[in-house]
């Protein structure tokens, strides 16, 4: 190995290290800051994500269904081209749409949740 081919190794791990070091930091910087408001943070630290699936599974149907249009489109064209960039294109498109979709069912469901919450609010009486 000469010159740089060195520094490859190197590099990959202090690059790891100091990532994986990062994360930690960062963590215990954040739960000493809740610690400060007088906030619990293990209270916060395994909360469960609703929509966690939900993205998921459309940020998957989104890459899958446009891998399979540019499967088609790659197929179906007669004239010679580059099929790779159709097929990232198309995964990416299709997965931000996925994306776009699940923030729209979020955000739907947020707002009923706040509308029931506050006719709950309006419907109990004053003691």
């Amino acid at each position: 190995m000469h010159g740089a081919e060195v520094l490859i190794p190197i590099i990959m791990f202090a690059g790891g290290f100091a990532m994986i070091f990062g994360i930690v930091y960062l963590r215990t910087r954040e739960n000493m800051a809740m610690i400060e408001k007088g906030m619990n943070p293990k209270r916060y630290a395994n909360l469960p994500a609703p929509f966690r699936s939900l993205k998921l599974g459309l940020l998957l149907l989104g890459a899958g269904a446009g891998l399979l249009l540019a499967y088609t489109i790659d197929h179906n064209t007669i004239a010679p081209h580059e099929p790779e960039p159709i097929y990232f294109a198309l995964i990416a498109i299709g997965g931000g749409l996925g994306l776009i979709g699940s923030y729209a069912m979020e955000k739907k469901e947020w707002e009923r949740v706040r509308e029931y919450e506050q006719k709950q609010k309006q419907a109990q009486p004053l003691l």
